[in-house]
């Protein structure tokens, strides 16, 4: 059983709206499209990258907004601030990736040496941080969280910001402001490519 099976599996163990098992949906579908963008070529290649590049940004932004400050007071501020600099130095990555040729070898390297770094960090999430999140939390608590994430993502930045990002309160202050421009832009970009 992969990794994103597992995910799945407990995701689906958690009540309906969890912020958990929210999470763990999504770390499993960024799992698939790591899959999806090593394995695709051409124009699909670069589909599969934005709809990673849209996926983390707007994930890891959720998570700084709803997750970390709930973290800080079950796991510790420790914990929370490690997650939040991982997050930081994962967003430089993925700007370097959006600018890059998602054919060229140059940007096959970069993904390979990123996707680990991902992966490493959700699991450091999943063992450490909402293990605590969930048991100082009532199941009414988890599920407001879940609404609130999913709140949040609607308001999130779909492309990188590396200015902003590990810290949560520049997310809730730049991140809406952000999320208008790359959404038009992403927008536009559709109607672009349609054409």
């Amino acid at each position: 059983m992969s990794t994103a099976d597992a995910e799945r599996r407990q995701a689906a163990q958690l009540p309906e709206g969890d912020v958990v098992g929210i999470l763990l949906e999504q770390h499993a579908r960024i799992q698939d499209l790591f899959s999806d963008v090593k394995s695709a070529k051409s124009e699909h290649k670069q589909q599969a990258f934005d709809e990673l590049r849209a996926l983390l940004a707007v994930h890891e932004t959720a998570e700084e907004m709803i997750v970390r400050p709930v973290a800080q007071d079950t796991v510790g501020k420790e914990e929370a601030e490690a997650r939040n600099r991982e997050e930081k130095e994962a967003n430089k990555v993925l700007a370097k990736l959006e600018k890059m040729n998602a054919g060229s070898a140059e940007f096959d390297t970069l993904l390979a040496e990123f996707e680990p770094a991902v992966l490493d960090h959700a699991r450091h999430e999943e063992q450490e941080e909402f293990p605590s999140v969930h048991a100082g939390r009532s199941e009414q608590e988890l599920k407001r969280m879940g609404t609130m994430l999913r709140m949040a993502e609607k308001i999130a930045p779909t492309h990188p910001h590396p200015a902003v990002a590990g810290s949560p309160m520049a997310q809730w202050s730049v991140g809406p402001f952000a999320s208008l421009v790359d959404r038009t832009r992403d927008t536009i970009n559709a109607a672009m490519r349609s054409r």
